[in-house]
């Protein structure tokens, strides 16, 4: 067992002004799968968040229904701890921003950052709502990018081109709150000057580790290689928020208290506790992790650690940035009823397929994932209830009420063989690469459901004489499944405590699996797990539909996706490709005529092929992390030349090499047979 660590995890705190969905839950299911992966491991693992209860959306809502900010986030609060506790996520501290302890750590901060000479105060033109009659935070405007001209864009960055800007630098921007034209009025505001800190959050975000390889050259493409832009940090009242106590009428901007919430949240379990707040966030013996979308990149890696720098606090050991979710390929759609509320699907659904399906897709790549409903059915059915569940259900009867072998007997070396990949699958966890976890849980379950229909145990219980043979046959069965189940805990906390009821054994330590159990008594088996309805899928898309709402778009591209995602210029349909869809795909022979490196891109190179004759194609391939494009030029490759074109933020990719492999630096380009010729067809 490795030396016990002090860890202190953080999800993004959810807003108090809606509910959450199955979009939030990617990022509250992926931190509570590593703080309960590292519980299991021994580790010192603390999960704290809060709500984030300040701003205009608060004060505008709680005007309209005639209540109290204060009784609006109450409400909310209960209802989002609802929400987390039906998926089981469990947070060792759940608070608010609006609390005391917040309070009285932005004071602290704020203390240290005008010590450190980083405010200035300028007078600001400043959107104005006249209809909903208050000042408006960037998120409550919207118009056309200044920079990129995409329209519909927040008022605080463009999702398009990653820009920032202020309200103000929109194109013919509206107020999200009332539909009106806001007006220019002039208002102070305070300031923190990031920008005497560059060197500082130069060498960090670059040197560190502390960020993924795409993010940490994110930002120094978009941002470190100019001055960095004054952070405005106030609003000016009406605000719902704290009152800046050397600026009175002025109130700290909702990303200034907000992340501070991470640490009001810790103190609050620090008094509960007996513990000292300074052991968890001043303290080089605390590993702190963040878990984040890439949407509040900006806010993490800029301005949370110049704070922390400032007012002495331990920098992030890790930003673990995830990509948005879509379902059926799409951004979620309130038309469509894919904007699901968590607890929708809780009503219809069993929280433990989403955990399993997100930790199926999840890996520790800003990528984004995909929610297809046929695909969410097919893996949940082959995987839990085909391959883990089945396990226990085959073999669990067969000695019900009686008890395991007194010794393991011989399983032709299963039980070792998935022993010796624990630490694998451990390593899998800790760099949040659960994609690749599921992948060798389902190896070892494959290999257990061999054994069984192989001893056939069935067959076995027909005859007496054999009772101590099933005996063993079961008792390799189920300690087997029970393996599954410790490498799956962290995922399933569900099938955990049934398999803890089942065996009457205790699932505690991540090491546990290295031992079989046996002459433990069997309990009765009680339903697991069964497959997905349908019907229930149907029924929460229809109660999730809003007629009224606009078809949503699709999710923009992520700045940081290098890969392109060609389309079919007759895309596939159906639930299955038939031969005649895939005879659609030409795939041609072309050789590698110039080869080059994409200026701020760290996973492509840019190819020009040769398909015979003059024809020529500009193809981008996420290959670079395995070649080197001088030894590509002259190479043979296979190319699916029939895609639509795709515009990229590098130019325009034509096309797509063919390869294989896990990714990283395992990609193989497809080599065609000796003898071919460009433009010749591959069949």
């Amino acid at each position: 067992m490795t030396t016990s660590r002090r860890l202190l995890v953080t999800s993004a705190l959810p807003y108090a002004n809606g509910h959450i969905h199955i979009g939030h839950l990617v990022e509250y299911i992926q931190t509570d799968i590593w703080v309960r992966f590292q519980k299991l491991r021994g580790h010192n693992c603390r999960y704290f968040c809060a709500d984030d209860t300040h701003g205009t959306a608060i004060m505008i809502r709680a005007r309209q229904e005639g209540r109290s900010e204060e009784e609006v986030i109450a409400d909310m609060r209960t209802a989002h701890m609802a929400d987390f506790a039906k998926f089981g996520v469990e947070f060792d501290n759940y608070g608010s921003t609006n609390s005391e302890e917040n309070r009285l750590q932005c004071h602290e901060f704020w203390k240290e950052i005008r010590a450190a000479g980083l405010v200035r105060e300028k007078e600001i033109e400043q959107l104005f709502d006249p209809v909903a009659n208050t000042f408006l935070a960037d998120r409550f405007v919207k118009g056309t990018c200044p920079v990129c001209k995409s329209p519909n864009q927040y008022g605080d960055n463009c999702d398009k081109c990653g820009s920032t800007y202020t309200p103000a630098d929109l194109i013919d921007p509206k107020s999200t709150l009332s539909g009106a034209t806001p007006e220019l009025r002039k208002a102070l505001h305070l300031f923190v000057e990031i920008e005497q800190l560059h060197k500082f959050l130069e060498e960090w975000t670059q040197t560190s580790g502390a960020l993924q390889s795409e993010i940490a050259n994110y930002l120094k493409g978009h941002f470190l290689g100019e001055p960095l832009r004054d952070w405005d940090i106030s609003r000016p009242a009406p605000y719902f928020g704290f009152e800046i106590p050397d600026a009175i009428g002025n109130y700290w901007y909702v990303w200034f208290d907000a992340p501070i919430g991470y640490i009001a949240s810790t103190w609050e379990w620090c008094k509960r506790n007996g513990e000292n707040l300074a052991d968890w966030w001043q303290s080089t013996g605390t590993e702190i992790h963040h878990f984040i979308g890439k949407d509040i990149t900006y806010f993490h890696t800029l301005f949370w650690p110049a704070m922390l720098k400032t007012a002495g606090h331990s920098l992030p050991t890790k930003v673990h940035i995830h990509g948005f979710l879509t379902v059926d390929g799409e951004k979620m759609s309130k038309s469509k009823g894919t904007f699901v509320q968590a607890a929708t699907y809780a009503k219809h659904l069993d929280p433990s397929y989403l955990r399993y399906f997100y930790a199926s897709k999840l890996s520790n790549r800003v990528d984004d994932i995909d929610l297809n409903f046929e695909e969410f059915k097919t893996k949940v059915d082959s995987d839990l209830v085909g391959k883990v569940v089945n396990i226990a259900s085959r073999c669990a009867k067969f000695v019900a009420k009686q008890s395991l072998a007194a010794a393991y007997p011989d399983d032709g070396g299963l039980f070792a063989q998935a022993a010796a990949v624990g630490e694998k699958i451990a390593e899998l966890y800790e760099s949040c690469d659960y994609n690749a976890a599921m992948r060798e849980v389902m190896v070892l379950a494959d290999r257990a459901n061999q054994y069984i229909e192989a001893k056939e145990p069935w067959k076995v219980a027909k005859d007496p004489a054999r009772s101590e043979e099933l005996r063993d046959i079961c008792t390799v069965g189920l300690n087997l499944f029970r393996q599954l189940a410790f490498y799956l805990a962290p995922v399933l906390p569900e099938l955990k405590r049934q398999t803890e009821a089942l065996l009457n054994s205790p699932i505690t330590s991540w090491n546990d699996a290295q031992t079989p159990l046996t002459g433990t008594a069997v309990s009765e088996y009680q339903h697991m797990l069964k497959r997905v309805d349908p019907k229930q899928v149907e029924k929460m898309i229809e109660e999730s539909k809003d007629s009224a709402a606009p078809a949503s778009a699709p999710e923009p591209a992520s700045p940081w996706n290098d890969g392109p995602e060609p389309l079919l210029k007759e895309p596939l349909t159906g639930e299955h490709c038939t031969i005649d869809d895939f005879m659609k795909i030409d795939m041609r022979v072309a050789r590698v005529v110039e080869a080059g490196h994409v200026e701020g891109a760290d996973k492509l190179i840019q190819l020009k092929l040769s398909l015979g004759g003059t024809e020529t194609r500009n193809v981008f391939a996420g290959i670079k992390s395995c070649y080197k494009p001088e030894d590509l030029v002259g190479r043979l490759v296979i190319c699916c030349s029939n895609l639509a074109p795709r515009k990229m933020r590098f130019g325009v990719s034509e096309g797509m090499v063919l390869a294989c492999g896990p990714g990283g630096k395992e990609i193989f380009l497809l080599n065609p047979d000796d003898g071919a010729k460009p433009g010749m067809r591959v069949h």
